[in-house]
Formats: C-alpha cells, sequence, structure tokens
C-alpha cells in the first residue's frame, strides 16, 4: 500500500529491534523503509548484520534482508526517508536521551521502548489502553525541542504490564498498598538459554534496577498533567521483588492488595474481564479484542499457555483469593518481548497515528 506509514527501526539487530521487524511485517498501516544499527553493523546488509543471531520463532521477513543497515548515528539519513522511528538502541542513558531528542529535532516522531526518557517531565510514558491521556504534554514537548511534528513517547517497563494493568481496572476502588514480586523470563535480558546456559535450572534473585522501576512506574503512569509535565501519582505504595527465573517468553507477578473500599471477589473479575481502553474502542490494528482475561482454573495463567493470549498483547489473570494479611492476592502474566517491549510501542503508534501525532512528511 502507498499510503502506510514509512517507519525506521533503531537498534535493528538487537532482539527488540528484531521483535520490531517482525511485527511490521504484513502491518496495515506501517512498512520498514529504514533500519539503523551501532557503526560495525552500517553497511551491511540486515542479514550480514544479524548473522545468524536471529532470535525470532517466525523466519527474517524477506523485505529485510538485503536492506542496508544504516548508522544510528548518521541521524538526518535515517530519518530523511521515514515518518517515524521506532527506538531500541543499546547505549548508555544519556546517550539514548541525546539521540532520540536528535531524531526528534530533524521532526522525526521517536517511539521509545528505552529507559532513558520515562522520567524526563514532559515525555509520556504509555500503556495507551491505561493513559492515553497523558499524550496531551507532547506539544508542551515539541515547543521545548522546537519542533512542529518531532516528540519522543516512551512505553514503560516491561515487568509492570503484568499487574498494572489489573491494579488500574481497580482503582474504583481506592488502591491502599501492593506487594508485588515478578518472575521474569530471560528474553527481558535479551537472552536465549543458549547465549545463557547458567540459567537452565536456575533462578537469579537480582535484576539490576528492575525493583525500583516497578515500584515507581505505576505512579508515573497514574499521575497527571500540571503546567506542561506530567506529575507522578503519590499513592498507592507499591514494593517489588524481580527475580529472573528459566523461562524463555513471559513475566508473572504474584500480587498483594489492599483497598480502601474492598471490593467483593466477583466484582474484581467482572471489572477485569470488562475493562476496555481507548484501543479497543478506536480498534487498533496491535489492540487485544479482550484486554485483560481471569481464568478461572487453580493452575493458570501460565507462561508456556498463555503468553501469546490475543498475540501476546493481552493480559492474563487468576488465583484471585482473599489474604491473611492483605485484602487480595492474585497472579498475573503478560508477554514481556510483545506487549511489555516492542508490540507496546507498536500499539503506541497506532494511537499516536489515530489521533493524527504522527502523519506521512
Amino acid at each position: 500500500m502507498d499510503n502506510k506509514l514509512k517507519v525506521g527501526i533503531l537498534g535493528a539487530t538487537g532482539m527488540v529491534g528484531q521483535r520490531f521487524i517482525s511485527l511490521m511485517e504484513n502491518h496495515p498501516w506501517f512498512e520498514v523503509a529504514e533500519l539503523a544499527a551501532s557503526p560495525r553493523s552500517a553497511g551491511k546488509t540486515y542479514e550480514e548484520a544479524v548473522n545468524g543471531r536471529w532470535k525470532m520463532d517466525t523466519p527474517m521477513p524477506e523485505a529485510v534482508k538485503k536492506m542496508i543497515v544504516k548508522n544510528v548515528n548518521d541521524v538526518e539519513a535515517v530519518s530523511a526517508n521515514v515518518d517515524f522511528v521506532f527506538s531500541a538502541v543499546d547505549m548508555s542513558k544519556d546517550e539514548i536521551k541525546a539521540i532520540e531528542e536528535a531524531y526528534a529535532r530533524t521532526e522525526t516522531p521517536v517511539v521509545s521502548n528505552n529507559s532513558a526518557h520515562r522520567w524526563t517531565p514532559d515525555v509520556p510514558m504509555v500503556v495507551p489502553e491505561l493513559n492515553p491521556e497523558h499524550l496531551e504534554v507532547i506539544p508542551f514537548q515539541k515547543k521545548r525541542l522546537g519542533t512542529t511534528r518531532g516528540f519522543v513517547v516512551v512505553k514503560p517497563n516491561c515487568s509492570i504490564q503484568s499487574y498494572t494493568p489489573a491494579l488500574h481496572a481497580l482503582r474504583q476502588f481506592g488502591i491502599k498498598n501492593v506487594v508485588a514480586t515478578t518472575y521474569q523470563a530471560i528474553s527481558g535480558a535479551g537472552k536465549t538459554f543458549k547465549e545463557w546456559p547458567e540459567m537452565v535450572d536456575n533462578i537469579i534473585p537480582f535484576i539490576g534496577g528492575e525493583e525500583e522501576k516497578s515500584e515507581q512506574e505505576p505512579l508515573r503512569i497514574w499521575g497527571h498533567i500540571e503546567n506542561g509535565v506530567i506529575v507522578k501519582a503519590e499513592s498507592p505504595l507499591i514494593t517489588c521483588q524481580c527475580i529472573r527465573v528459566p523461562v524463555t517468553n513471559g513475566h508473572t507477578a504474584a500480587v498483594f492488595v489492599n483497598f480502601e473500599n474492598k471490593p467483593s471477589k466477583e466484582e474484581m473479575i467482572q471489572c477485569w474481564n470488562e475493562f476496555r481502553g481507548l484501543p479497543q474502542e478506536l480498534e487498533l490494528p496491535s489492540a487485544p479484542k479482550q484486554f485483560i482475561r481471569y481464568f478461572e482454573e487453580e493452575n493458570r495463567p501460565q507462561a508456556a499457555l498463555d503468553r501469546m493470549y490475543e498475540n501476546g498483547m493481552g493480559i492474563c489473570l487468576g488465583r484471585l483469593r482473599e489474604d491473611t494479611l492483605f485484602d487480595y492476592k492474585f497472579v498475573g502474566l503478560s508477554h514481556n518481548t510483545l506487549r511489555g517491549a516492542a508490540g507496546g510501542a507498536v500499539l503506541i503508534a497506532e494511537l499516536l497515528t489515530a489521533q493524527k501525532y504522527i502523519t506521512k512528511k
């Protein structure tokens, strides 16, 4: 289709970059026009640059195999032929901030999977079903950057997708405090078992920086815009532990929660199963038809069985029951490289397109 938006993928050779490429194959609105990566990959065909490191279950799309990879630092050259870019670059936070803003200043919107801009006050961090109103801060960011169409939008950490949507759907009952332990797949570190053999038959009880993100990022999602910046919510109080487990894909969370006004179990399940957000109303291409699904079976959700629910874009919940210390406890599951990473960013781009933030150059 001639009217598809042209997309550039920054960090195209990494695991998330590969996932972006897979998701762009046959996308009804978007098509890959540029691939960019580190200087060592620049000048090679994409097939040569990846060189046996293709990590997706599906084959590398034919359309990208012979595309020449550009140097991600050649901002003008990469941005000249695209309407917007997805960012999954592997750099320091300061370098990521600088390069994403550099692309934005070429009037190229940036939809980022990186964490660098998640706390930049005028950069929206969005789960499209939860806080699409935060996109309204974009005009303030454009004013700071001196742009007319260029800006940066980010998606939150993959770990919070397994429980934050579940809590969001229950906010009417007044969430007081939350304890969450996440059991995170190795693909969250960009690894496979072949590359990380020490993860076989093992658990590592530490993921650098992950607990702070898991405790604070939901509060930013539940924040509000004030004087052109996003102010995070003051509550609820959230404490987390994040553990790496020998699972390929799918982050699981064990969650305990207290409420101001304790709902019944039936009310909670009804809220989850009936929850709809703007992506569902707009029928965006990547939006799950039913965002949250509750399983009645005692042994669900399971990563192997349920991570691909709604093409990996839905949230699975189960084991809701009353607790001795908290009001309730339950288990959540989300696909960390689909809903939690590239897929979540694609859904953001679809929402930005539907709301005319992203248009053809």
